[in-house]
């Protein structure tokens, strides 16, 4: 069976910064903080121009202001929800329950596949409204079309989250159906039952030659040398 348990090695491990960076689901969800950072960043500083007849700004996408609003949305938590998942990421080989690393790659399963869905219905609704947009006049268009490309670019990263948390999760259950105990969280006394004394006993440590009987009355025993 592999030393691991839902993707992660068993807990008591020194965390290794070079390991953690070059796994596959790090570089993938490092861009895919990336591209949440272009999206949401870009609408904010780029993505609302004021009208020709007047001081109220317009989205660039078809003046559709709800467009931006999605756009910028769904970049925020993508950005915030990155952080968090890296976090507990480099975390999770110090989480000795295994309950614990369940519900995580649990959560990262669950967000990642909403999140799939959520930037392919950015991207549709930003290349859409871009498509219907009659005039481009004082429209920044490279920041346009870059909000829509890295939209469709978010798509592929967080598909591929989905992935790597569906593999850690079924790897914890066949795991834990194996039989899975984490070291630092088997409470089974190390020590048989043959010990001749306790650990940290001076040397020459005996046991009482009373030992309690069943009834509860001390029973003599003659001490052995």
């Amino acid at each position: 069976m592999d030393n691991s348990a839902y993707g992660a090695s068993l807990a008591g491990g020194a965390f290794d910064f070079r390991s953690f960076i070059k796994q596959p689901q790090t570089i993938v969800r490092i861009f895919s903080w990336i591209f949440s950072i272009v999206v949401f960043a870009t609408l904010i500083s780029e993505g609302y121009i004021n009208e020709s007849t007047g001081a109220d700004t317009k989205c660039i996408f078809n003046q559709n202001d709800s467009a931006c609003s999605y756009g910028t949305f769904i970049g925020i938590l993508a950005f915030l929800a990155c952080v968090i998942f890296i976090v507990l990421d480099a975390y999770l080989p110090q989480i000795s329950n295994a309950n614990e690393r369940k519900y995580v790659v649990l959560s990262d399963l669950v967000f990642s596949g909403v999140w799939t869905f959520l930037w392919f219905v950015c991207f549709c609704v930003l290349a859409n409204q871009w498509s219907n947009t009659q005039t481009t006049d004082g429209i920044p268009a490279d920041a346009a079309r870059a909000v829509v490309a890295f939209s469709f670019f978010s798509i592929a990263t967080w598909a591929l989250l989905t992935v790597f948390a569906f593999k850690h999760y079924r790897q914890g259950l066949d795991s834990v159906g194996l039989g899975y105990t984490d070291p630092v969280s088997d409470h089974t006394s190390p020590y048989p039952s043959a010990y001749p004394y306790p650990p940290g006993a001076p040397e020459g440590y005996q046991q009482s030659p009373f030992a309690n009987s069943s009834a509860g009355e001390g029973a003599y025993q003659p001490p052995s040398y």
